[in-house]
């Protein structure tokens, strides 16, 4: 009898050890697993990217040996190619033409690429050409993308505003995002701040962000604005880079 009271608690004892191995191994596959989501993952529904960027005059401005608008030109060269072809991609620019009258200064924003898949090659090819001439209409391009650059795409909507300044058309861009939320809660807009020195304008402009459960960075030097590119476009790499380094 004594020997079926053992035989009985050991076959319970190895029962036991094997639930809490599968137990932990569930934890350990829950904490290492990576998520197999396209390159370009704000988050699970977002499938609209639009980069409203900055070509006024001040972005002809040299930093590091190198003008600005080279700088965002040849990050964008690297990521966009990147970013999944599932993904419908646009771009806005504002600033790039000169006008003489302040009206038409402040209406200086085109939509150079409408939203669509596979669409890096043309974004590239849209911007080589385009140089830094005038002023920064950052409200108004909002304007423009929210209410004309997204007004057909389904899901979450993200917009990539890339300046070298703050505002100088005589509006707010805090205002008006936070005039949008009232209204709208589809829409994310992160915000590169890309040198700008000005305490006023970085208030502004991380109001934006802010606002609209975005993201706001500075980037001050070459590197930081690619690795601040990297960080809102291609964050599995920074996943499966934990990941590696646990791992090692």
């Amino acid at each position: 009898m004594k020997k079926i009271y053992y035989l009985l608690l050991i076959i319970l004892a190895i029962l036991f050890l094997m639930f809490i191995a599968e137990v932990v191994d569930g934890r350990e596959n829950s904490r290492y697993k990576v998520s197999t989501y396209d390159n370009y993952s704000f988050n699970s529904e977002a499938r609209n990217l639009l980069f409203v960027v900055d070509f006024s005059n001040s972005m002809g401005e040299f930093l590091e040996h190198k003008t600005k608008v080279s700088q965002v030109k040849s990050v964008l060269d690297k990521i966009l190619p990147q970013i999944s072809i599932d993904t419908n991609v646009g771009i806005r620019v504002y600033g790039h033409t000169c006008n003489i009258f302040a009206f038409n200064a402040c209406r200086s924003s085109e939509l150079l690429v409408p939203l669509n898949k596979n669409n890096s090659g043309n974004i590239i090819n849209s911007i080589s050409k385009l140089r830094p001439r005038g002023m920064t209409p950052i409200t108004y391009s909002l304007k423009q993308a929210v209410k004309n650059d997204l007004v057909n795409s389904k899901g979450n909507k993200h917009i990539i505003l890339l300046t070298d300044g703050g505002e100088n058309c005589d509006e707010s861009p805090c205002d008006y995002a936070i005039e949008l939320m009232k209204e709208r809660r589809d829409i994310n807009i992160d915000v590169i701040a890309f040198d700008v020195q000005d305490s006023e304008d970085l208030d502004q402009l991380k109001c934006v962000a802010d606002v609209t459960s975005g993201k706001f960075i500075e980037a001050n030097t070459n590197a930081q604005l690619v690795h601040s590119m990297e960080n809102l476009i291609l964050p599995h790499k920074q996943v499966e880079a934990m990941l590696l380094n646990t791992y090692d």
